[in-house]
């Protein structure tokens, strides 16, 4: 199952069009493929998000 980045519910679970648009302005809270809160940084030049299981994400 793959999970919504910004609220943590699965993508099929409801309408995630609202945490799509949270997403393009903020990182990632959850994991998309385990569900876990990761650990966000935000610097000046962007933010990186990582998940213990399955590393990081930047943008």
């Amino acid at each position: 199952m793959t999970y919504c980045g910004h609220c943590g519910e699965g993508v099929d679970a409801r309408d995630h069009s609202r945490c799509a648009e949270l997403l393009q302005m903020e990182p990632p809270r959850f994991c998309a493929e385990c569900r876990r809160r990761m650990v966000v940084q935000v610097v000046p030049r962007g933010w990186s998000a990582r998940c213990v299981e399955h590393g990081e994400v930047r943008g």
